[in-house]
């Protein structure tokens, strides 16, 4: 049984850490005041703006912080600031007994699928969802931090998708995990991997080539991971690249093909990635998907 972390409101504390690639204040700032505005406090880790080449300090200094806001009994929820590259390297210093015994909301996405991947296997639910640089679009707080919000404030989610081509009809029900397929593929074969019986897999990524998201497809239906899904909710795979040679499908086209052999329902077009609409998903709770031949809906 997954046990939810405490949600906050107002009053509550927050902290924001770095467990990947350098961030500017610049960009975190406003997200910072934003909280503020709606009465939260917030926590910054000590080497949140460092530099160590491409990483937002050192991993002993990244993890430290994490580990400080992981440690803080008064810290109710963890923002990541941003993705990049680095927090498995930062999740693989931590010690999890204090956030075992109190847990508490990670929130992300992109690289710190790493870090919700071990949550995960705690047995610890966390949301992907947006970060500082996407609170705010046009001066304005984004629909995914406002869903963000509500997913902390312990309301339900419910979305309505719009219909696609390559959905397949079927209702499901069980936890979501997944990320970033980038990183879920990075994770194999390792004691952060996943396990499919009876999930509803989430996956989405960056510029990545075709031929390559063709490869981590191969590599999970070869793999046995997409055999014994509930469900495969498939969100933005933005700006996608081909080379002269062109690969010949597109990425709805390569996923659908990997999946193609089983009768789970397929939800595709969900509006959460690296996108301007990144709605959260709380990972390891119990979620219902139903696909249809117009309007499907996810709730949580």
């Amino acid at each position: 049984m997954v046990q939810i972390p405490p949600y906050i409101h107002p009053g509550d504390t927050v902290g924001l850490v770095s467990t990947a690639s350098i961030i500017v204040p610049e960009v975190v700032e406003p997200a910072i005041e934003l909280l503020q505005s709606l009465g939260y406090k917030v926590v910054v880790g000590k080497h949140l703006y460092d530099r160590y080449h491409q990483f937002a300090g050192t991993d002993l200094q990244r993890a430290a912080d994490l580990q400080a806001m992981l440690d803080n009994p008064d810290i109710k929820t963890i923002f990541c600031s941003r993705g990049g590259y680095g927090s498995l390297r930062t999740a693989e210093l931590i010690n999890w007994q204090k956030f075992i015994n109190k847990p508490k909301w990670i929130v992300g996405f992109s690289d710190i699928t790493a870090l919700q991947a071990k949550v995960n296997q705690l047995g610890i639910a966390s949301i992907h969802g947006v970060m500082p640089r996407y609170f705010l679009q046009n001066g304005q707080t984004s629909q995914g931090f406002q869903y963000l919000l509500d997913a902390l404030n312990g309301k339900n989610l419910s979305y309505e998708i719009e219909k696609s081509q390559y959905n397949r009809v079927g209702t499901a029900s069980g936890p979501v995990i997944g990320g970033n397929l980038s990183m879920l593929y990075s994770l194999r074969g390792t004691p952060y991997d996943f396990d499919p019986k009876g999930k509803i897999l989430f996956i989405e990524d960056l510029a990545e080539y075709l031929y390559h998201l063709d490869r981590m497809m191969m590599n999970l239906k070869v793999g046995g991971q997409l055999e014994g899904l509930a469900g495969l909710v498939v969100g933005q795979f933005t700006g996608m690249k081909d080379h002269e040679t062109k690969f010949g499908k597109t990425a709805e086209e390569i996923i659908y093909e990997a999946v193609a052999e089983y009768k789970y329902p397929i939800l595709f077009n969900f509006p959460a990635g690296h996108h301007e609409n990144n709605f959260p998903i709380k990972f390891g709770t119990e979620s219902h998907l139903q696909v249809s031949n117009s309007i499907s809906t996810f709730t949580q």
